[in-house]
């Protein structure tokens, strides 16, 4: 089966549709949601009404932490993320946040585990930043291979049956093989909110029966998105970054 992966759409029309459409055109037979569906970007409603719609034909979706943010108002944020996630929740309906209510923190199926943050305390939102992030994560699941998000930023990791650890960015449209003898951390790039230098929006294609991984990049209409965050009012940081992809 051909399994379309998403992290951290944070809001972005564009950048999603233009993802959807990517993978729709590639062969997608079932779509996989890595969570942060809201904050930063302008249509938090429509991510959250056309995610919904996918979970009820079948895609899998986890929480992330923007996600948990819009019902609990204790959680935190720096100035220009708390912003958004602060008008974020003034635009949400009750279903909405009730389906948010609802998500949960980590889904296995067969061999793989799909989390927003990492495996090994999926509540505490940790960053995967390192190989030794990487491997905490690894170590947590005997599965063969966690999916995970949040960064913002592409990575793939793996460990031996030794222990010993590889890690390397992957490139964009060239599969790689999850080889049966080592677990693996694929750490997804984000839709919404790319932070890797490429403005282009991300995503990751699973073939489950040759366990080949591909990372894909979208380019979409980055002015568009920017031009919605200014209009309504959101910090112009998050605008001008979306240009940059940081």
């Amino acid at each position: 089966m051909l399994l379309a992966i998403f992290a951290d759409i944070h809001g972005n029309r564009q950048a999603f549709e233009a993802c959807l459409g990517a993978a729709q055109a590639r062969g997608a037979e079932r779509m996989i949601l890595l969570g942060d569906y809201v904050g930063y970007g302008a249509d938090p409603e429509w991510a959250l009404e056309t995610v919904m719609g996918m979970v009820d034909g079948g895609a899998l979706a986890v929480l992330g932490n923007h996600d948990e943010a819009v019902g609990t108002p204790t959680m935190t944020f720096n100035a220009v993320a708390q912003a958004a996630i602060e008008w974020t929740r003034g635009r949400l309906g009750a279903e909405q946040r009730r389906f948010l209510s609802e998500l949960p923190l980590a889904l296995q199926e067969d061999d793989r585990l799909y989390v927003h943050s990492e495996a090994s305390s999926p509540a505490s939102w940790r960053y995967v930043r390192s190989i030794s992030d990487a491997a905490r994560s690894i170590m947590a699941t005997p599965l063969h291979v966690t999916f995970c998000g949040h960064i913002h930023t592409p990575a793939l990791y793996s460990m031996s049956a030794a222990g010993k650890m590889t890690s390397f960015v992957p490139i964009s449209d060239v599969p790689v093989q999850l080889l049966p003898g080592r677990r693996w951390l694929a750490v997804l790039g984000a839709v919404g909110q790319p932070r890797d230098g490429n403005p282009a929006a991300s995503f990751a294609m699973l073939d489950t029966a040759s366990q080949e991984i591909t990372y894909c990049r979208v380019p979409y209409d980055v002015e568009t998105a920017a031009r919605r965050i200014r209009e309504n009012g959101l910090p112009l940081w998050l605008a001008d970054r979306l240009l940059i992809g940081r």
